[in-house]
């Protein structure tokens, strides 16, 4: 296993150096942290702290100051940079050697100089993601790749009473699991169908991802593959029971598996595995009649499984050639909307399959829906006109057929993938938008003591988006509610972590412990559900208060990763970096989020973020122009309002700008501009700026 792994950085070596190259030290992050020099273990610190240190260092590849360092590892010891100096010590004895010194210090700051050796993570990253390469790679490449994988990030390096290694730590271990999801994907999508490595991968990939849908499919796909009829309805009814279990709806597999018996007991001829591969998970869950049939057998309704609200999204009406058959643009738009959707992880979205399976039935939207017992439709048509592409869309309430929203889209088709992507995001943040408002005003008129976890829910957004102190206790028992009934409703955890992260950003009540409960939040949203883009926002934004703005980014990018359509994935993010990040990334950020969701609860922050970041480049009139914008919608709180005051007399429009402090202070009477810097985490220049400006309007 290390002779594999060794050729492979040796061969990345050679092509780099332009002959084989020896590492000095070979350093393992993945598995409990082991250190090697000549094949031979080193003695490690024991001090945990001092390994904690070697592990995060490895990492940076900047240098860290030793104050950052002492917030990272202690909890108000009585002498942190005594301590710092003691551990690091320590690891010079295991890393240094003679002339060679690796242990860095520069004025304030710290770094490892791994230059000359073999770190496992970094070597990782190096090597091309899965969406960087075809899905044929080379196995044995990927194999000894996966070698690297011996175990968690840091395994066994937890560190009592740090609470920020542990943050990072977390997030750390998410991203390098979510690396070895990945790799084993690449690795099943490279071997044969039904081999035995490949199904090696497959039970790997479900141990570290046991809800994987797709992994699921494709381990299905392998038992019709070889003809393991018995053994495939036995891995299906496990995996039915262990669905059910979490609330989750196992049927699509089921429509997968009863396809892949069809097909391979009529005598098609076996798949090709490149060709497998590059079937979407949705589409490959179809088998049209099976899935009507299991309709018409009574198969459980979809929000009995999850309690979320359903949608399915009928296939488009192709108005350029109405006379041709299925399989063009509209249809492939279809597939990506119902794929985007359900990559939002908040509403059960019907597979593509069934859906098209009931319109060759003829059957009509509100027919097709009620059909299949669905809470919401979205139908549609698609059109060219000359050189331009015209997508007409509406969405509906089953029960009512009451047209929640609809729209005529228009756009000169110069590159249809892209203009495709963007028509599609701005549908699919749309409609999980207005359903989520629906749901929620559902909610608030049912009594508290009837509603369910779904409707506690939403119920709990409902009065989030007031954003007062009284409304935001409200919702924080309404998502209490919503998790005591069901502790596995990632939604909720995410929901009640912004209303701590609210209570500490707007001082309402202690802001220490708000800070905790809402880190606590977050990481029990990510239990409950990792691939959940909300749980990963939530994440971000509480690693945000706790000032870990490198891996709140991380958690961010994450979340917009997971799903690009999700808005206030993209606002937060220009909520970070218009702060102390790169204030072009958060412009751009910015008009993302506004322009996936127009009429956002939170549109105030996104113009916001905008303003902000202008300041930092110096674009002060522009800045007053948008925070402007963003104080005059109604829900906007008084920090808001400060960033409107603030940005106006930066802008040198002082009579504009006192105008706004009046109202601040109608709000909030003692509100000063410590309290609008302390709220936010802005460079020490962005400081400057506003003190100067608070002074020129009495805000002082």
């Amino acid at each position: 296993m290390v002779s594999s792994v060794e050729s492979h950085v040796e061969s990345d070596a050679a092509g780099s150096n332009g002959g084989p190259f020896a590492p000095a030290l070979e350093v393992r992050l993945l598995g409990p942290l082991t250190i090697r020099c000549a094949g031979q273990l080193l003695p490690l610190p024991a001090s945990r702290k001092a390994r904690a240190l070697i592990g995060y260092l490895a990492l940076e590849a900047t240098p860290s100051s030793r104050t950052q360092l002492c917030e990272l590892l202690w909890d108000l010891p009585n002498d942190p940079r005594g301590e710092l100096r003691w551990c690091l010590s320590k690891i010079r004895q295991v890393l240094d050697s003679g002339a060679r010194k690796r242990v860095e210090t520069v004025d304030d700051t710290v770094r490892l100089d791994l230059s000359d050796c073999f770190v496992d993570v970094l070597e990782l990253e190096r090597a091309p993601r899965a969406d960087e390469t075809d899905a044929t790679s080379d196995a044995a490449a990927l194999r000894a790749l996966a070698t690297f994988f011996a175990g968690d990030f840091l395994e066994g390096l937890e560190v009592a009473r740090s609470p920020r290694f542990d943050g990072w730590l977390l997030a750390q271990r998410r991203h390098w699991r979510g690396r070895q999801i990945a790799l084993l994907g690449q690795r099943v999508a490279s071997l044969e169908i039904g081999c035995e490595e490949g199904r090696e991968c497959l039970e790997q990939w479900l141990a570290l991802a046991p809800f994987d849908r797709q992994a699921h499919e494709r381990l299905l796909t392998g038992f019709a593959h070889r003809g393991q009829w018995h053994e495939g309805d036995e891995q299906l009814q496990a995996t039915s029971r262990l669905f059910d279990a979490e609330g989750l709806d196992w049927r699509p597999l089921g429509a997968a598996w009863h396809a892949a018996k069809a097909g391979r007991s009529d005598g098609a001829p076996p798949t090709p595995a490149a060709e497998v591969d590059r079937v979407p998970a949705s589409a490959a869950i179809g088998a049209g009649a099976t899935a009507v049939a299991a309709i018409e057998a009574g198969a459980e309704t979809p929000t009995a499984a999850t309690g979320r609200a359903s949608v399915a999204i009928m296939p488009f009406a192709e108005l350029s050639s109405p006379g041709a058959p299925r399989g063009g643009l509209a249809d492939g738009f279809v597939h990506d909307q119902i794929t985007r959707l359900a990559l939002l992880r908040s509403l059960f979205v019907i597979a593509q399959g069934t859906m098209f399976a009931l319109h060759e039935q003829q059957l009509g939207a509100h027919e097709a829906a009620r059909t299949l017992d669905v809470d919401y439709v979205l139908s549609g048509s698609m059109q060219r006109r000359g050189s331009r592409l015209a997508v007409q869309v509406e969405l509906s309430e089953t029960r009512t057929s009451h047209v929640l929203w609809a729209d005529d889209i228009e756009r000169e088709l110069d590159d249809a993938f892209a203009v495709l992507h963007e028509i599609g995001d701005g549908i699919v943040a749309s409609v999980a938008s207005e359903i989520e408002a629906a749901e929620s005003q559902r909610a608030i008129l049912k009594g508290p003591n009837s509603l369910d976890a779904w409707e506690a829910h939403h119920r709990g957004l409902w009065h989030m988006y007031r954003f007062n102190r009284a409304d935001n206790d409200r919702a924080r028992l309404c998502f209490e509610q919503a998790v005591r009934l069901d502790p596995g409703f990632s939604r909720a955890f995410a929901g009640l972590s912004f209303t701590h992260w609210q209570d500490a950003f707007q001082r309402w009540g202690e802001r220490v412990p708000a800070i905790e409960h809402a880190f606590d939040a977050a990481s029990r949203s990510l239990l409950a559900d990792e691939r959940d883009p909300a749980a990963h926002w939530a994440m971000g934004r509480a690693l945000w208060l706790r000032k870990q703005q490198a891996q709140a980014l991380v958690e961010l990018e994450a979340a917009v990763d997971l799903s690009p359509s999700f808005a206030l994935g993209h606002y937060t993010l220009a909520f970070v970096h218009c702060q102390s990040g790169d204030p072009a990334l958060a412009i751009e950020a910015s008009d993302r989020s506004r322009h996936l969701s127009p009429f956002d609860p939170l549109l105030f922050g996104m113009l916001g973020a905008r303003a902000l970041a202008l300041v930092r480049l110096g674009r002060f009139e522009e800045a007053a122009e948008w925070a402007v914008k963003a104080a005059g919608r109604k829900n906007a709180h008084v920090h808001i309002l400060a960033v409107a005051a603030h940005c106006l007399a930066l802008a040198g429009r002082q009579d504009e700008a006192r105008a706004w402090v009046a109202t601040i202070h109608q709000n909030a009477a003692n509100y000063r501009v410590e309290d609008f810097l302390a709220a936010f985490h802005f460079t020490d220049d962005a400081q400057d700026l506003y003190r100067r400006a608070a002074g020129q309007i009495g805000i002082t």
